[in-house]
């Protein structure tokens, strides 16, 4: 007899057989056929409930217990039948009923464990590439939006194809930057809180020329008591020719015909060549601190002035809008009277724009865009302007304060007729001169 005949032999030679009345559970019942039962409807056995012949080798402890037990035959062993050598060998290799030898599935054997990888391995480096592609884009668009956004908020209502006889071009960019008494759009209890009174028409508060280049930035007040001629020029809305009005105050040109007559006056003056002009109100100084959160100063001396609502004591403070505008229009509690406003004037802008520079503004978008929003709204520009001049502009007041630059008043050489102050020409000549070729600056004013 063959040895697969002996085994199905001894699998119906059970002492109790193989029928469902004692199985209990139903299951498994068992056949005689020479073929085992399918899978799907065959009990398996805990190899904990087969007992162990003597003289049996150990079982190998590395092996957890298995879910089914089998032979490598694939038969299952019966209580107290022979013990086949190589029990173990299916289980060791992870071998599950059903399937060939070396194939079973997964981790363990176990019918829950996860099936292997069989797909490609990430590619880092392309999703890498990909997210740096989108933050690009994304980058490139906030940009691009902002630019625009930005330069249509610029009011280019000046025209300086107006102005006559204008003198050459020099190395580097003149910028004339002027602090009007503007009170446009500002409610009569705006005026009143800024101490602008309501004078109609605006006048020149302030006037500056900053002057870019290869040697460093240079920032010139000119004193708005400056003793000056007033040229022959034509009318910015009329066209028509006006002779020369001789000798006047500087800001009686802005008062005469506007933006257009002051930059011809002072080209008219100096001999420098103006490429751009901006000019800021009141209300819009004022939003602008405001917008930034105020502006750290530190003032050396306390003063107060009922004019300007100027009511400061010394030491390091942060000024708002109103204190801010106050500080800057204060004249008439300092000696030195326009001078010392002048010197005010620089100090506060550069500490404006120091600080509106630092990345905790420019990298902060609830703080950025309220800020250029402020600052757009309220400039007037020349026509030629863009945006890429502005930034020129402020970064060249920022490098001032920083060291790269130099601040300073026109020279002046006395006093002039109403009350005025004469410049000190031979030292503006030199200062011009060293402007147009774009040098260092050596000259000195007051």
């Amino acid at each position: 007899m063959s040895e697969g005949a002996c085994t199905l032999v001894r699998m119906n030679d059970w002492p109790e057989g193989w029928t469902e009345d004692n199985r209990g559970d139903g299951y498994g019942g068992g056949s005689a056929d020479a073929q085992p039962e399918g899978a799907r409807v065959m009990r398996h056995v805990q190899r904990g409930q087969v007992p162990r012949p003597a003289g049996a080798p150990p079982r190998r402890a590395s092996v957890p217990p298995q879910p089914q037990g089998y032979d490598a035959g694939g038969y299952a062993e019966a209580p107290g039948g022979p013990y086949n050598g190589a029990y173990d060998s299916g289980y060791n290799t992870g071998q599950v009923y059903g399937t060939p030898s070396g194939h079973g599935g997964g981790h363990g054997g176990g019918p829950s464990a996860r099936p292997p990888r069989t797909g490609p391995a990430p590619d880092w480096r392309r999703r890498l590439k990909i997210g740096t592609i989108a933050l690009v884009v994304v980058f490139l668009g906030v940009s691009i939006g902002t630019y625009f956004w930005a330069d249509s908020k610029l009011r280019r209502e000046v025209d300086l194809s107006k102005v006559i006889d204008r003198p050459e071009e020099g190395k580097g960019t003149n910028y004339l930057i002027v602090g009007s008494d503007s009170r446009e759009g500002m409610s009569a209890e705006e005026k009143k809180k800024l101490h602008t009174g309501s004078a109609k028409g605006k006048r020149t508060d302030s006037m500056m020329i900053l002057h870019t280049g290869d040697n460093g930035s240079t920032l010139i007040s000119l004193p708005r008591d400056s003793w000056v001629t007033i040229p022959s020029f034509r009318g910015s809305d009329s066209g028509k020719m006006y002779d020369s009005r001789g000798g006047s105050k500087l800001n009686a040109a802005y008062a005469m015909d506007g933006p257009e007559l002051l930059v011809r006056t002072v080209e008219y003056n100096t001999g420098l060549h103006i490429d751009h002009y901006v000019e800021i109100g009141f209300a819009g100084f004022a939003n602008i601190v405001d917008a930034l959160g105020g502006v750290e100063l530190d003032i050396p001396k306390a003063f107060k002035d009922k004019n300007s609502g100027a009511d400061f004591q010394a030491g390091k403070q942060t000024l708002n809008g109103e204190q801010s505008l106050a500080f800057v229009r204060t004249r008439y509690a300092f000696a030195g009277s326009d001078l010392d406003r002048t010197k005010n004037q620089q100090k506060f802008l550069a500490a404006l724009a120091d600080q509106a520079a630092t990345p905790g503004t420019v990298l902060n978008p609830f703080k950025f865009y309220p800020v250029m929003g402020a600052g757009l709204d309220t400039l007037i520009v020349d026509k030629d302007m863009g945006l890429f001049d502005l930034a020129d502009m402020f970064w060249a007041m920022k490098g001032v304060t920083g060291g790269d630059g130099k601040s300073m008043n026109m020279p002046i050489a006395g006093s002039a007729p109403q009350g005025s102050l004469k410049w000190d020409m031979p030292k503006v000549k030199e200062l011009v001169k060293e402007l147009q070729n774009d040098e260092k600056v050596t000259v000195s004013g007051n």
